[in-house]
């Protein structure tokens, strides 16, 4: 009986890793046709027959996407902009995950209920108020407003997320820390900021791709040509006369890197059980 059990787990292991394998390929295949493209010409990308493999290996879209006006003002825009809104949103998430978890509020639940109420309202419905909002207090075509609206439409999910983290750390090491002769802000950036850390990383990679991404919110904010960011630069490879899908891929993977990058600077880090190392120490 118990080889028989083994066998059938063996099995059941093997199906799920085969299920999970179909689903990795299918995720990462557009990925791979994106990066397959962006050395390609035009010629082949558009060619009835594809093909998996560049046959014409190339890195004129490349330097074509490089070259093309604005790339490198936006490029600019794109890291001060999203770099500040994340810097910004995990601070003020932070302190309100914690308020919330470690400190009995009036009001704290149907702040949190809000704060889903909020996530579920389609990002299309909130352009036109944070527009005329933006508008009213001189802050449209400026780098504030942009900033401020990506902290707006991150802030929520990141204090919801965040929250989980705080309450995963035991109350008992704050207290330990403040009876040793620890202060509040002490015990706060000492004991909880540290175990907290993942949970701030892996909610600030979420805001990082969130505002990285953004096409929509910048498009209709800004609107000079050195003002605006990466996501409104591609759509410039389409014209009335076609698209430049040769340009498009290879802008889609230059625009792809600095996520990456900050992916395996922080992968590390994005770990979830550090306080059961905390307690039993």
């Amino acid at each position: 009986m118990a080889g028989t059990k083994s066998t059938r787990y063996r099995r059941a292991t093997w199906f799920w890793r085969a299920v999970a394998a179909v689903f990795v390929v299918i995720m990462v295949f557009p990925v791979y046709w994106m990066v397959n493209s962006a050395f390609e010409p035009n010629g082949q990308i558009t060619s009835l027959t594809p093909s998996f493999f560049p046959v014409h290996f190339t890195f004129h879209d490349f330097v074509d996407a490089v070259n093309r006006p604005w790339f490198w003002d936006d490029a600019r825009n794109s890291l001060v902009v999203v770099c500040s809104a994340v810097a910004l949103v995990l601070v003020v998430a932070f302190l309100a995950a914690t308020a919330v978890t470690r400190f009995r509020l009036r009001g704290a639940k149907p702040f949190l209920v809000l704060i889903l109420v909020v996530q579920m309202v389609p990002s299309t419905a909130l352009v036109i108020p944070l527009y005329l909002l933006l508008d009213r207090y001189h802050l449209t075509d400026n780098y504030l407003g942009l900033i401020l609206t990506y902290v707006s439409i991150t802030l929520p999910f990141t204090i919801w997320a965040l929250r989980g983290f705080v309450r995963a750390v035991p109350v008992d090491l704050e207290e330990a820390a403040m009876v040793d002769g620890a202060s509040r802000f002490g015990a706060f950036m000492r004991i909880l900021f540290p175990l907290v850390l993942p949970g701030l990383i892996t909610t600030g990679v979420f805001s990082f791709i969130t505002a990285w991404n953004d096409f929509l919110y910048v498009n209709v904010i800004m609107q000079q040509n050195y003002h605006q960011t990466l996501p409104v630069w591609l759509f410039s490879f389409s014209t009335n006369t076609g698209t430049d899908y040769g340009g498009l891929m290879a802008g889609c993977t230059i625009m792809s890197l600095p996520v990456v990058v900050f992916f395996l600077l922080v992968q590390r880090r994005i770990v979830t059980g550090m306080t059961a190392g905390a307690v039993k120490g």
